[in-house]
């Protein structure tokens, strides 16, 4: 990932960078609006985290080869993205789950198109095979982001998340990164 990867999105210049440590107050604004206001795209959370969560998360991850960005506008944060292991056991060591936040007053501009493309980037450089996303099915504007990207739907789960006084279905999208499934990984050092 570079961090000096510059785009244009609505006319405004878009940095895609490695989050830092001063970026989690505005991390964290940005997911409490989603999940007062909108439609959150991580529907594992029940309410926003802490900053100290979001602290140990971001120190997890930089030991890991595991990305966590940001997008920045005029030096503001206006969304961020990470990836997580799919699940801990090792078999599953090639799969990255992700997530991309976006600041409501920039959603349709752009910035989660150039949050997901270097996600992708940075996860197939880490070796990673595939990668997985969670969306909520009422998130039209989501779900057509990540099939423009190669996504697939892989599952409908029904009626998983409770929020805003209704039940809600959640889309599972895969697609595969480098060689995918068409060659075994590579032989590893122990601990990776």
């Amino acid at each position: 990932m570079n961090d000096a990867a510059v785009a244009r999105a609505d006319h405004e210049q878009v940095l895609v960078r490695t989050s830092r440590e001063t970026d989690i107050e505005a991390m964290l604004a940005i997911y409490r609006h989603h999940v007062r206001n909108g439609v959150p795209r991580d529907v594992e959370g029940t309410g926003a985290p802490e900053p100290d969560d979001l602290r140990d998360r971001r120190k997890n991850l930089k030991h890991t080869r595991l990305p966590h960005l940001v997008a920045t506008c005029r030096g503001e944060v206006v969304g961020y993205a990470y990836a997580v292991l799919f699940r801990k056991r090792p078999a599953y060591r090639y799969t990255a789950k992700h997530s991309i936040y976006v600041h409501h007053e920039h959603v349709g501009r752009g910035v989660g198109r150039l949050l997901l493309r270097d996600l992708i980037d940075a996860c197939a450089a880490a070796g990673f095979r595939q990668m997985i996303g969670y969306i909520d099915a009422d998130n039209a504007p989501s779900l057509a982001l990540h099939e423009k990207f190669g996504f697939a739907r892989a599952g409908l789960l029904c009626g998983v998340a409770y929020r805003h006084g209704h039940w809600s279905d959640t889309v599972m999208v895969q697609r595969s990164l480098g060689a995918g499934i068409t060659a075994p990984p590579p032989v590893t050092s122990p601990g990776r």
